[in-house]
């Protein structure tokens, strides 16, 4: 089973998660009412789509994460999952997505397929754009639309704040975490912005995304929904993104790691418990 959690990174849910939450609070706020049980479809769907995302991505991937030194030791290359298990846990986690879309809402079905359209997909897209960070962005940038829709039934505009927001932060940490593939991605003739732009103008472009990003965040929790905490919140995740930066800055590729997985999972932490917090508290 322990390789199973290591094949869809489940520690990696904590991404898009907060994010998701404040969708789901953003819904409640506005006076819409849900069942407990339907809270749980909820949840329990976001992890099915997460987990058909990640399955699928490492059976598409497994052929250059064999050749990869930086990923040869994945679960598939490793010999620890097959693929064909790789697959029908995607088709399972798939199937069990669109089922608790349909016991939530009619939106919630009919928008299922296009969900899963988007999540799994983003893994061929390397094959023929380089803009495939911004495909995962979207990818993760639906967890809060989504849930708002599965609450209310309906959308809110204002949400677009920090869907967008989500969208430039995942992209921009995502250009951060290719650039340890430059040279891979080039010999396998595999598109991403590290191997068009080059590493300069690669950081460059990050930062422009997450400056972008920041921006948006900030226009959610002044204008559209926040208040003290949730703003406290926003600037502790803000802080984060910056340091981020720095710290590849002046470290390279050695300090990504940290950046991809910690920093950032930490940054959108701040962010959802901030939410909880103000959403208990005024």
């Amino acid at each position: 089973m322990i390789h199973y959690f290591r094949l869809i990174k489940f520690s990696h849910t904590i991404f898009s998660l907060p994010f998701a939450v404040v969708g789901f609070l953003f819904a409640i706020d506005k006076q819409y009412k849900i069942e407990w049980h339907t809270a749980l479809f909820i949840l329990l769907a976001l992890i099915a789509a997460r987990t058909a995302a990640m399955a699928f991505n490492r059976w598409a991937d497994k052929v250059y994460d064999a050749k990869n030194p930086r990923t040869s030791k994945r679960e598939i290359p490793a010999g620890n999952v097959k693929p064909l298990q790789a697959m029908l846990l995607t088709i399972v986690s798939a199937a069990v997505f669109v089922f608790l879309s349909a016991l939530i809402n009619e939106l919630c079905l009919i928008l299922s397929p296009v969900a899963l359209l988007v999540i799994i997909g983003y893994s061929y897209t390397k094959r023929f754009t380089f803009l495939s960070h911004l495909i995962l962005g979207i990818g993760l940038a639906i967890a809060p639309a989504a849930t708002f829709i599965a609450v209310s039934n309906t959308f809110d505009v204002g949400l677009l704040f920090l869907c967008f927001g989500v969208l430039f932060w995942v992209a921009g940490f995502d250009i951060i975490y290719a650039l340890q593939d430059i040279e891979f991605d080039k010999q396998e003739k595999l598109h991403s912005i590290p191997s068009k732009l080059g590493y300069k103008r690669s950081l460059q472009l990050a930062a422009l995304f997450h400056l972008i990003s920041i921006l948006l965040m900030f226009h959610f929790g002044f204008i559209v929904y926040g208040d003290f905490i949730a703003l406290l919140g926003i600037i502790l995740f803000s802080l984060m993104i910056i340091y981020q930066h720095i710290n590849v800055r002046l470290h390279g590729l050695k300090a990504i790691n940290l950046s991809f997985g910690t920093m950032n999972g930490v940054a959108s932490l701040f962010f959802g418990a901030a939410y909880l917090l103000d959403f208990f508290l005024f």
